[in-house]
């Protein structure tokens, strides 16, 4: 037996493997990065301890699969880490004080940058610094103040490096931003913002591996044990191949290699072919799943049917038209990638339902889940019947939806608003429908994106309760359904002998933990493969 015996034993209260009907375990052992065994007696494993083995009592925890976020930005976590945390403040004024102490110890003329995670209604002023202000912080640096993955603002030192004046012509899909009056704000949107950020030098590799590391050990720490990244470029892939290599990565990655910024078919081609070098890995840690696109414009520019509450000459920005798209989506799926595009708002869904559909009938046979569509925000019960009868599957995200529901209310309207992200209808209607953040425009965090989807609550409150699904079906977005939106139900999402032991340890049952304490709830142990990338406590 000693040969043959656990690596590690645990002991809970409650072991829920997912799997359908069967009632909670009480011990589980692990040998290697594979579960081996499960028993509904906490002593009824002991056969297989040896004096090799280790034994973890872990009390009236909890313990089930470890979760995916299956939309978020780990790239953008661990590049923000050691930049000016300026999601921490509160007013424009302590904004502008976390920047002006960063630059009290930066040389001259180095860049500056700021975390991505914070939100503008956040601030006292609820709106974004503009350059005059940020010029206040620090006129002898260039700064880059960076919002999601759609907006930057930067200051006067940051415009003249770049070019920008008033003249500067806005590029297609993209927003230099002026003021009533016609002067520069230093904001820039969606493809402008590469007039700046072409500029910006990349961080210090070994800095900049540092960030991943602190970065995935925080979805650790909230129950994330895999994220699929939905927009790494081929250099970001490198670099979470070295921090990979160095043991760095506290949680399993599944790379969208991404096109933003490309507008034709022919520059798709080449950005795959310098994808052939990832096509044979096997890492379970580490691996390419596909490739990424954007149709629209985002958060302020998300294409809709009807025009825009704050505009009604605008309903939202197309980035790509509809015939290039189909050839960009084609020559993906014809090389053996999958692809998962952006699609936010209800003429973006339609249009993209629309891609995929020819892209569908010109290639037959290809494999289950080769088009995900990604976010389907403001999809309507026809548009959901016609993503399921094409095998369209979806990610939603409702932490971006509790974060920025006030700012999408300025835009949209309160109705459009409360119609986001309908996972309710999404179920009813058949459709494998996964979970994520979005993180930085969301908050990552497993039970936090659960409570949001239990009780449909925002910044400004409920919005559309009527979306709102149970525990157990968030519970699964977050685990079967994503194992297998990314094909991997054989290894992960149940607890089982011969899947991967990737679980989380909870100080408390979440399906009876009350609303109010559930958005807050983080576990006291992680495990990815048999190896603890959380402690328990």
């Amino acid at each position: 037996m000693k040969d043959h015996g656990a690596d590690l034993l645990l002991r809970a209260a409650a072991v829920h493997t997912l799997v359908p009907g069967q009632a909670p375990q009480r011990a589980l052992a692990v040998r290697g990065d594979r579960i081996i065994a499960l028993s509904p007696d906490p002593d009824g494993l002991d056969a297989l301890a040896t004096d090799r083995t280790t034994v973890v009592d872990l009390g009236q925890a909890t313990v089930l699969p470890a979760f995916d976020d299956t939309h978020t930005h780990l790239i953008f976590a661990g590049h923000s880490a050691h930049d000016v945390p300026v999601h921490q403040a509160r007013t424009i004024a302590e904004f502008l004080d976390l920047i002006k102490q960063r630059a009290a110890v930066t040389p001259e003329g180095q860049w500056i940058r700021t975390t991505t995670n914070w939100q503008e209604l956040n601030l006292a002023e609820r709106r974004m610094p503009t350059t005059a202000e940020l010029d206040r912080a620090t006129d002898r640096h260039p700064v880059l103040v960076k919002r999601g993955g759609h907006n930057d603002v930067v200051n006067g030192y940051a415009l003249r490096l770049a070019g920008i004046d008033e003249s500067t012509p806005v590029p297609p899909g993209g927003v230099i931003e002026r003021d009533a009056q016609g002067r520069l704000t230093g904001r820039l949107i969606d493809n402008a913002m590469g007039l700046v950020e072409r500029l910006v030098p990349a961080q210090q590799r070994d800095l900049r591996i540092d960030g991943l590391r602190l970065a995935s050990a925080q979805y650790a720490a909230t129950g994330i044990g895999t994220v699929r990244d939905c927009m790494v470029t081929p250099a970001d892939y490198d670099l979470l191949a070295a921090a990979r290599a160095v043991g760095a990565l506290n949680t399993r990655v599944r790379a969208l290699i991404s096109a933003l910024g490309l507008s034709e078919p022919a520059q798709v081609e080449e950005l795959l072919d310098g994808m052939e070098q990832w096509r044979y890995q096997a890492d379970p840690w580490l691996r390419v799943w596909g490739v990424k696109f954007g149709l629209d414009g985002g958060l302020e520019a998300g294409a809709t049917e009807q025009p825009y509450a704050c505009d009604h000459a605008f309903s939202g920005t197309l980035l790509w038209e509809p015939d290039a798209l189909a050839g960009a989506v084609e020559a993906v799926v014809r090389r053996g990638w999958k692809v998962g595009t952006h699609a936010y708002g209800d003429r973006a869904v339609r249009v993209l339902l629309d891609v995929y559909e020819r892209v569908l009938a010109r290639n037959p046979g290809l494999p289950p889940h080769s088009l995900v569509m990604e976010h389907a925000g403001l999809a309507g019960p026809e548009q959901q019947a016609r993503a399921v009868a094409l095998g369209i599957p979806v990610t939603v995200q409702q932490p971006l939806l509790h974060d920025t529901a006030e700012v999408e209310r300025g835009y949209w309207g309160p109705e459009r608003v409360a119609a986001l992200f309908p996972a309710r209808g999404w179920l009813d209607q058949g459709a494998l429908i996964t979970g994520g953040s979005d993180f930085p425009v969301g908050q990552f965090g497993a039970m936090r994106s659960i409570w949001g989807m239990t009780t449909r609550q925002t910044v400004v409150g409920v919005q559309g309760p009527e979306h709102a699904i149970s525990y157990a079906e968030a519970l699964a977005l977050h685990t079967t359904n994503a194992a297998r939106l990314l094909g991997e139900e054989h290894l992960r999402g149940m607890l089982t002998p011969g899947r991967l032991a990737d679980l989380t340890v909870w100080p408390r049952n979440p399906a009876t933990c009350p609303p109010d304490a559930l958005s807050a709830l983080n576990p006291t142990g992680t495990l990815l493969g048999g190896r603890w990338v959380h402690r328990p406590v």
